[in-house]
């Protein structure tokens, strides 16, 4: 039965480039692997006839015969080539590519039983106010901490873990299952190469414990909805004396009844009466900071206007400069008027000439030409 092709094996093209050659070899090999297929009785032919072609064609010199004189280059024809120093070994090539996807797991350390803690995190909200002028917070926070009978270790009295008798130390097993080597994470040791053989009755053999920790955590001024503060070391205690984690602070600010906040700038609506707008006035408003700031309303302000006041408003983080407070004043419409109050408004409105409203009036010359458009 002749042969098939080799390029036909691999399902590549003749040109096809060393890459390409090793991605396509790589996949048929791990899907056909006998292993993988105990129930396939064809799985290991086609294993075999996809290690003898890349054994072939990864060569450029075993290639370029290939591509001349086909298998013939490999039989005793086309000048004996077989017997010109080529000797394959079909198997060397699954193993060189499973060395380099795998070797460096088999060629690791093993895990460290001493192991880094977790890094927790803590929500906290606070006001406006305590973000504007920063605060000293206390916070209590579960976490697990360095055993104290055996100082982290997690072996009674402290002493050291000795080496896993079953991987002497590595934390890997191999099993053998014909040319193919199986490396597995040791089940004694659970890959970190150590064993305690008298673990501490404190906490396990874990070298921690559960406990609520007290601690003092420093908001700066200008602080923003979303900041996070870092705690170093006061994260979960390693396992068995490893590095402790990070305590990281997110903070929320809830919002103000009065203020709102845009970056380092805060906004307040200021209702005022019709006659302050009118014939103008002066108005007090608070600020952040406690005190109060006059802000003048000249003759004629119209509703939604804003007065800047400079400097009055948010802290900016590490810097003593602060943003700008934006006063936006709200007319009130009169409400409840007793009769004398509403002939006023009457006789008010009668005595207009159009001059007092030069909004509405502009608004409605403007209707007025559009009707005289639409009827022509």
């Amino acid at each position: 039965m002749a042969k098939r092709d080799y390029y036909e094996i691999l399902g590549v093209q003749r040109g096809a480039t060393a890459d390409e050659l090793k991605k396509a070899y790589r996949k048929l090999a791990m899907k056909h692997h006998p292993d993988r297929n105990p129930d396939n009785p064809e799985a290991e032919k086609i294993f075999r006839e996809v290690n003898e072609a890349y054994e072939v064609l990864k060569d450029p010199e075993k290639r370029g015969m290939y591509d001349r004189f086909g298998h013939e280059a490999f039989n005793g024809g086309a000048g004996g080539a077989r017997a010109g120093g080529f000797d394959f070994n079909f198997g060397s090539s699954f193993a060189d590519i499973f060395d380099e996807m795998f070797g460096e797991m088999r060629g690791r350390r093993p895990r460290q039983s001493a192991q880094r803690g977790a890094d927790l995190r803590y929500n906290m909200e606070i006001t406006l106010e305590e973000a504007f002028t920063g605060k000293q917070a206390t916070v209590r926070v579960p976490t697990s901490v360095a055993c104290d009978l055996c100082h982290g270790t997690g072996a009674e009295g402290g002493a050291a873990p000795g080496a896993c008798g079953t991987c002497n130390g590595i934390g890997r097993v191999r099993a053998q299952q014909g040319f193919f080597t199986i490396e597995r994470t040791c089940p004694t040791c659970q890959g970190t190469g150590q064993v305690i053989k008298d673990p501490c009755k404190g906490c396990g053999g874990a070298g921690r414990v559960q406990k609520e920790k007290t601690l003092s955590v420093n908001i700066p001024a200008g602080v923003d909805d979303g900041t996070r503060i870092r705690l170093a070391g006061e994260g979960e205690a390693g396992f068995r004396g490893g590095p402790t984690g990070d305590l990281y602070i997110f903070l929320t600010i809830a919002p103000h009844p009065m203020f709102q906040r845009d970056g380092a700038n805060i906004y307040c609506k200021v209702p005022i009466s019709i006659v302050t707008a009118a014939l103008g006035g002066v108005v007090e408003v608070p600020t952040l900071d406690g005190t109060r700031a006059r802000v003048t309303i000249p003759e004629g302000t119209q509703h939604g206007h804003q007065f800047r006041l400079r400097g009055k408003g948010m802290s900016m983080l590490n810097s003593r400069a602060r943003g700008d407070m934006y006063i936006e004043v709200q007319i009130e419409t009169p409400v409840n008027l007793n009769k004398r109050q509403q002939e006023l408004l009457r006789e008010f409105e009668a005595a207009g000439d159009g001059r007092h409203s030069p909004r509405s009036e502009g608004f409605f010359a403007k209707v007025k030409e559009l009707w005289e458009d639409l009827t022509e």
